[in-house]
């Protein structure tokens, strides 16, 4: 079992805020493991599965059920709802709930669909809850490094943080059998590639069939399997429909719905000054980078959802709105990652296998948008500074750099 840290935090707002915390992610990140955890350090709980028959019977005979919990004197139990978002009335239920019970209850909402889908048509539960997202394990997590301040990380985004042998690892062992727990606890690849399938066959025949009424599910297995090898370069739906000699509006929605259960994650471009980047294409990445079979390709994935997840935790745990884009211009020059906050950007990343010279694109658009560079590179013991042309680009190993990430 890991200690995430996303435990610290929901606990910590649960504590501190009359909200109810919501924690999405992808299927088997541990959100339920998480939400157990939570459990045990309080005097008194209750938790409700809707995959589990006898509880989605309760919640329709017996809606108030969680009151009945016993609890010593002026403690407010923790009433867990996992996967609640498959019922088809549930935000008018938890609405209800919460109205009805806040002063006495805490509410931990977990699901592997998105639970912030709903707001793009009117949030019924506004002003009611605290959105978290649970991300499969990242180096950050299983090194042994101190991880950096938000503070420390915006002064020097750059800087060379402390190596650890135990990071390198923890590396490797992500690179192969994923960030997901259940296959990194085994440390074996063979149990990754069965679990992987079944995975799969979970989300694609079971969560998005069965919530989106979409039934054409070996089309968009199909659709899964391409976009494995568009890992990386520019997105073209038009490309995507004629490969698949499907609508263009059906390849675009089956996009999205990838997106809204945490299967792939979408760049877009960052132009701000750049007057000449004006490419529309974004970039398109898995969650679960192990299936991405070419190394270069599954590397810059690995990368993505490390630095996807902590402009995610920032700008959640409300220090700002921060975001993840790519950079590329008229010419082709592109650089792998910017990370952005609010309209200014803040370091430019580049993910090589093992090159140790600066990219030309990483140099031209250093100068360009005039912040720090970083080019991490997928092999131990790399930590220097480019001269010359180099600009003092920092190119370090990736783990060591991102292990500093939260």
């Amino acid at each position: 079992m890991f200690t995430r840290d996303l435990q610290a935090i929901v606990a910590a707002d649960l504590d501190r805020y009359d909200k109810m915390q919501f924690v999405a992610g992808p299927r088997q990140a541990g959100k339920t493991t998480l939400a157990r955890m939570l459990m045990e350090t309080r005097s008194a709980s209750r938790y409700w599965n809707y995959d589990i028959p006898e509880d989605r019977l309760l919640l329709t005979r017996k809606p108030s059920f969680f009151k009945e919990i016993d609890r010593a004197r002026g403690v407010k139990p923790l009433v867990v709802f996992d996967e609640l978002h498959k019922y088809r009335l549930w935000k008018s239920y938890l609405k209800g709930a919460f109205d009805g019970a806040h002063e006495d209850f805490s509410f931990l909402v977990t699901g592997s669909g998105r639970l912030d889908l709903y707001r793009k048509g009117g949030d019924s539960l506004a002003g009611r809850y605290f959105l978290h997202r649970l991300f499969p394990l990242t180096i950050g997590e299983l090194a042994t490094v101190p991880r950096r301040s938000l503070e420390d990380f915006l002064g020097a985004p750059d800087e060379l943080p402390a190596a650890t042998a135990a990071s390198r690892d923890a590396w490797r062992a992500l690179e192969t059998l994923s960030g997901f727990p259940e296959p990194f606890a085994t440390g074996e690849e063979s149990f990754y590639r069965r679990w992987a399938q079944t995975y799969r066959h979970q989300v694609i025949r079971e969560d998005i069939r069965d919530l989106t009424h979409v039934h054409q599910v070996s089309r968009i297995e199909t659709l899964v399997a391409l976009l494995r090898e568009r890992v990386g370069g520019l997105l073209s739906t038009n490309a995507l429909r004629e490969d698949m000699n499907t609508a263009f509006d059906t390849v675009k929605n089956w996009l999205e719905i990838l997106q809204n259960f945490y299967v792939v994650f979408l760049l877009t471009p960052w132009h701000g000054s750049l007057a000449r980047g004006l490419r529309k294409e974004p970039k398109l990445y898995f969650y679960d980078w192990a299936a991405v079979r070419d190394p270069a390709a599954r590397f810059e994935n690995l990368v993505a959802v490390h630095l996807l997840r902590a402009v995610t935790a920032w700008t959640e745990a409300g220090t700002g709105e921060f975001s993840l884009h790519f950079v590329r211009d008229r010419e082709k020059s592109e650089v792998d990652f910017l990370l952005v906050r609010g309209k200014d950007p803040l370091v430019l990343v580049e993910a090589k296998l093992s090159e140790t010279e600066p990219a030309p694109a990483l140099i031209k658009m250093k100068r360009a948008l005039g912040v720090p560079a970083v080019q991490l590179v997928n092999a131990p013991g790399i930590s220097r500074r480019a001269a010359g042309k180099g600009e003092g680009i920092l190119i370090v190993s990736a783990e060591r750099w991102l292990a500093g990430l939260p």
